[in-house]
């Protein structure tokens, strides 16, 4: 249901180079969470207690970018042309963060 959610509100166009060029960036999260009970198994149906359960968590962020666009290849004119500049704009900015954490001690 949310992928369906989130495919629906992508923002495609058509250039020379592709008939539905993505024009949007997307994320995924998803956090997965398991809970363990710790110890030996004493047969009974009660509720293992919060602090003999084991948890495990771990969260992944899927990214899907809009492909980095030249004018001169997309044959992009009007708005789809102002689209792939911020697009581009985007990258660049999105580049410098990651490198930026990529310096970070």
């Amino acid at each position: 249901l949310c992928l369906t959610r989130g495919m629906l509100r992508r923002v495609t166009g058509a250039t020379a180079m592709n008939a539905e060029s993505s024009r949007s960036h997307a994320i995924l999260t998803v956090i997965v969470e398991q809970k363990t009970k710790r110890g030996g198994d004493e047969g009974g149906d009660e509720k293992p207690k919060a602090d003999n359960v084991e948890r495990k968590k771990a969260k992944f962020n899927f990214v899907d970018l809009a492909g980095a666009e030249r004018q001169k290849r997309t044959g992009a004119k009007g708005q789809r042309a102002k689209e792939g500049i911020d697009i581009n704009k985007g990258l660049l900015v999105l580049g410098n963060v990651i490198s930026a954490l990529g310096d970070t001690p």
